[in-house]
Formats: C-alpha cells, sequence, structure tokens
C-alpha cells in the first residue's frame, strides 16, 4: 500500500509495504527515508540521497515531508535513529513536540 502527495514539485510516496517514504521528480528516486512502525512510536531509520543529487536539500526535503505525514495522523511519535534526522530536529526545534520521549 501506499500514499503520495506533491511536496515542492517533487513526489512523496509512503511505501508503507517497504516501510520507507521515497522522493521522486519525473519517475526518478532522488531520496529514500527507511522507517519502523510499531503503532505507536515511527523509528525514523535511514536517510539516503542517491550521490547524483547529493547537496541539493533533497533529504531534509523527505524528512520534512515524512515528519508533516506522521504529525498528521496524530497518533504516533518519532524516534529520530538516524544522525541526519536527528540532527534535522537539532535544526526545527518547533518540532520536538513530535519526539519521542527516553
Amino acid at each position: 500500500m501506499t500514499a503520495s502527495h506533491i511536496v515542492d514539485g517533487f513526489i512523496l510516496t509512503d511505501e508503507k509495504d517497504a516501510s520507507r517514504y521515497t522522493l521522486t521528480r519525473d519517475g526518478v528516486l532522488v531520496s529514500v527515508l527507511d522507517y519502523r512502525d510499531d503503532g505507536s512510536t515511527v523509528a525514523l531509520t535511514r536517510a539516503f540521497t542517491i550521490p547524483t543529487f547529493r547537496g541539493n536539500g533533497h533529504a531534509a526535503r523527505v524528512v520534512e515531508g515524512a515528519v508533516d505525514d506522521i504529525e498528521s495522523r496524530g497518533d504516533r511519535k518519532i524516534d529520530p535513529v538516524c544522525w541526519y534526522v536527528a540532527e534535522w530536529f537539532e535544526q526545527n526545534p518547533e518540532r520536538a513536540g513530535l519526539l519521542r520521549r527516553r
């Protein structure tokens, strides 16, 4: 099962069966964010941008899109397992209310 929406001219897709968000443009995969969802917390485990697309903010775009999607559901907290996702939350402290408390 997948769910997609447009983010800044890119297509962000939650590929639930693969437990990942993908960011594509014109049918080309640009960036991926893997996750694990236990029903109460979504652990964002790995952000990856295809090397030829690095340096253009795509990882931040896929993370922000995923965070927006998780927040819109309103029933899960986020565990930023990936170092990049943890840094994204440090740079966006207004989103810290979504983090799982340890």
